[in-house]
């Protein structure tokens, strides 16, 4: 091994604690230098993915590059019409298999009907990728009544996936993934306030925590779902030039727009837990392809304790069975 080749393992380590080299497209381009290689042409072919906020930016990016894998793609979107020009412009690329499937996560209900229309009309799902997702300038609730992000980041990506867990474990490598942020490195669990009705709400903080506990819920998850064979992986992007930064963060980008990443770079490890072979080790939690330590900052780190309750509040929320 060459010299460089041996120092690769620091130099990415650096890019990781550094924050704004390690999760800029500065990052992205070194680190794929070292990649040993992508996923083989038709590496989905005959799978079927389920990609949740899947009309643009980051979720549009990463149906995309199922599709590119030859996978069929169910395109799962709140607003059809959108839905459907996405899909045209994924086929009109790859001349895959994409469909275009309606459902707003953050509307448990909607959720619960949304997956027993799906398990009548799809027999088996391979991929399932959880990535919608909002930033609110207010703090708003959802049709249930759970604040919002928390309803979209949390609630929802588990109740869909314990509805269609079945359909999932008639696959042979049957795969989920959560579409985390390099931003929950900044909170701890909130395990006094999950639906954040205390002090002044900010949106910014709200998408951290919940992005935060879906990090935390991941090794909880693969457990819940290991007699199935499904494995959980959680992941962050890095910073992505996507359609939600440039709405919700303007300042930010204001800053940062020439070194965030295109959408193809921010949805790559997304992409690449999907069809990699052999499937990485599940209840883990992946940055630009390489496992990642769940905390930088002492004061983000939560007990067991902390971490349970606040899975059980999540799961009676939802009605999940089998829950201490």
């Amino acid at each position: 091994m060459s010299v460089f080749g041996r120092l690769r393992p620091l130099l990415d380590t650096a890019l990781d604690r550094t924050i704004v080299p390690g999760y800029t497209r500065i990052g992205y381009r070194l680190r794929r230098s070292g990649w040993s290689g992508d996923p083989p042409p038709g590496a989905l072919r005959g799978r079927t993915a389920l990609v949740t906020g899947a009309n643009r930016g980051l979720g549009k990016a990463i149906a995309a590059g199922l599709a590119g894998l030859d996978a069929t793609v169910l395109l799962t979107v709140r607003d059809r019409e959108n839905g459907e020009r996405a899909r045209d412009e994924i086929v009109a690329e790859s001349g895959a298999d994409v469909r275009v499937e309606v459902c707003d996560v953050s509307d448990l209900d909607a959720v619960r009907t949304f997956a027993a229309d799906l398990r009548t009309r799809v027999s088996r799902l391979d991929v399932l990728i959880h990535n919608a997702g909002l930033l609110p300038a207010t703090r708003d609730e959802a049709a249930d009544g759970h604040e919002i992000t928390l309803a979209t980041h949390v609630l929802g990506p588990i109740l869909l996936t314990e509805l269609l867990a079945p359909m999932l474990a008639a696959s042979d490598d049957p795969r989920v993934i959560l579409m985390s942020s390099g931003g929950m490195y900044t909170q701890s669990l909130p395990v006094e306030d999950p639906e954040y009705r205390i002090g002044r709400y900010r949106g910014a903080v709200a998408y951290a925590r919940t992005k935060r506990m879906q990090v935390a819920f991941t090794p909880i998850l693969a457990r819940r779902w290991a007699d199935r064979h499904i494995r959980v992986y959680s992941m962050h992007p890095g910073w992505a030039d996507t359609p939600g930064v440039a709405s919700s963060l303007p300042g930010f980008r204001a800053v940062t727009g020439p070194l965030l990443r295109t959408l193809e770079e921010g949805a790559d490890t997304a992409v690449w837990l999907a069809a990699t072979s052999p499937a990485p080790p599940t209840g883990t939690f992946w940055h630009d392809r390489r496992l990642r330590p769940e905390h930088y900052l002492p004061w983000t780190r939560s007990s067991d304790r902390d971490r349970d309750v606040l899975w059980r509040y999540c799961a009676t929320a939802i009605g999940l069975d089998g829950v201490d």
